[in-house]
């Protein structure tokens, strides 16, 4: 019996020591597999989830199954809440039906509402060019509606064009007009995805009563905004207004204890987005469901290899994993969670997020934010580790402006460094465009031999930050250290001084 129990012990200091003796390197790899990762894709890029639409019954199916996922892994559940949910309630606005508008007799029935109030009319509007602070000398809009050429002469498409919508905005109501109409003749490839992103907005507040009840962007030929110009343009324009409804939808959370006695106080976040847009315009095939294989079912399987990961492996500091709602309406699930934290925001040193619209690179991984941190180095040796380059987005596309536009910034603005680690691209092009926001982004279409190196190297890389004693922080001069040196203590804050 002894002899049994000695070889007991004797086998389980082994273990113990082979354990102890593997290297991070060893420990990122050993639990990625292509089954374990076309098994959560599959899941949640099936046609049943339909394309897992913000507040609805298929987006908590999504849920539950992350949260059970999680529990079969031994992460602790939400501290909050004692479940692994965090409940957002927020407010869908939308159009139950088509805005009915005419020009001079002629119809325009690609219409995108920012804002209607319920409206029945036929009126002489005033036709303003491009509608900038120029065009207003000498004419007067009070009480009438304004019909203007999209973006400005030196940014007719679509995404520049937006960028000057909140001026004219603002121009439209300093000069006392009671609506905005503009007109565009934007790519074919790009309006129906802006469509079907702005027929339909949530937000985590009702909104106030806006100064402008009528604010909408028309799509149109070349050919018709080329004979746009005389100054009276007789319109007649039919709508019952946006309609509003609350959406309750859910974060999803979970928490690793950290192994240090002083650093398991700290913790790093591992995030990404599990929505997707839903169902939208059939395709030359008929589909009509927007699986978001790519995005972002591979960032949501990132964190749950993560989460597999460190419950076999724990790191020195705590580990918090966040699967946000909303995203793909506005940011607003990582919006809420900043807002309604679990636990003290200053106690979390990182943010590592994961989140993307493609690849057409499977040499690389594509990190938003990879130079403005300290732990830089943590990711390249991540990624390099497993045969991939890492690059910074913005050395792909510097104009885009892409860190901001994912859920990581909502951490970055309190002040917590937190990249966003992507699929590899190099470039906004045909084979990005095929899948983004497609019905044809299906979980058959990827390379699931590259994910696993891609997994491998965000494991390694978040290994790394969590066990390293140094902690990370944002390089000197971001524009976002200001927030950090406050959220962390850096700096006091000293009132304003007049």
């Amino acid at each position: 019996m002894k002899t049994i129990k000695y070889l007991l012990m004797l086998v389980i200091c082994t273990l113990t020591t082979i354990v102890a003796a593997q290297t991070n390197t060893e420990k990122a790899s050993e639990t990625v597999s292509i089954s374990k990762i076309e098994g959560h894709i599959y899941f949640l890029a099936d046609d049943v989830l339909k394309g897992r639409e913000t507040g609805s019954p298929e987006l908590k199916i999504a849920a539950s199954y992350l949260a059970n996922t999680l529990r079969s892994y031994g992460v602790k559940p939400n501290p909050d809440s004692g479940n692994y949910y965090q409940k957002v309630e927020m407010f869908r606005f939308y159009l139950n039906e088509k805005i009915d508008l005419s020009l001079n007799g002629i119809k325009f029935p690609e219409v995108v509402a920012f804002d209607i109030d319920p409206i029945d009319s036929e009126e002489n509007a005033v036709y303003l060019n491009y509608g900038l602070e120029a065009d207003y000398n000498g004419k007067d809009v009070k009480g009438k509606i304004i019909i203007v050429k999209a973006g400005t002469p030196d940014a007719l498409d679509l995404r520049p064009a937006l960028g000057s919508r909140s001026s004219k905005r603002e121009l439209a109501i300093k000069n006392g007009a009671k609506g905005l109409i503009e007109i565009g003749a934007f790519d074919q490839v790009i309006w129906p995805r802006f469509k079907h992103a702005f027929e339909e907005r949530v937000s985590l507040s009702e909104g106030n009563k806006e100064p402008l009840p009528l604010h909408v962007w028309v799509q149109t030929s070349k050919e018709k905004l080329d004979k746009l110009g005389p100054e009276t343009i007789n319109i007649k324009i039919k709508s019952n207004g946006i309609q509003k409804e609350i959406l309750q939808s859910q974060n999803v959370i979970g928490v690793l204890e950290g192994t240090d006695p002083k650093l398991k106080d700290e913790y790093v976040i591992y995030s990404a987005h599990y929505d997707h847009i839903g169902i939208g315009k059939p395709d030359a095939k008929g589909d009509s469901i927007y699986n978001g294989a790519r995005d972002n079912a591979i960032g949501t399987t990132a964190v749950l290899s993560m989460a597999e990961n460190l419950a076999k492996y724990p790191t020195k500091r705590s580990a918090l994993f966040i699967l946000f709602t909303g995203e793909e309406v506005g940011l607003l699930g990582s919006q809420y969670y900043v807002q309604n934290p679990v636990l003290p925001l200053n106690q979390m040193i990182y943010c590592f997020n994961t989140d993307g619209g493609g690849y057409n690179n499977t040499s690389l991984a594509t990190i938003a934010g990879l130079n403005r941190t300290t732990a830089k180095d943590k990711m390249i040796n991540g990624a390099k580790t497993f045969g991939l380059k890492a690059l910074d987005i913005d050395d792909v596309a510097p104009d885009e402006g892409l860190f901001d536009r994912s859920d990581n910034v909502s951490f970055a603005k309190v002040g917590i460094p937190a990249p966003t680690y992507s699929t590899g691209f190099d470039d906004f092009d045909d084979e990005i465009n095929k899948y983004y926001h497609q019905a044809a982004d299906e979980a058959d279409s990827i390379d699931y031999d590259y994910l696993v190196k891609f997994y491998q190297g965000y494991i390694l890389s978040g290994r790394s930050i969590a066990n390293d004693p140094v902690r990370p922080y944002w390089i000197k001069g971001d524009k976002y250290e200001a927030a950090a040196n406050v959220l962390y203590g850096k700096i006091p804050e000293a009132p304003i001084k007049n």
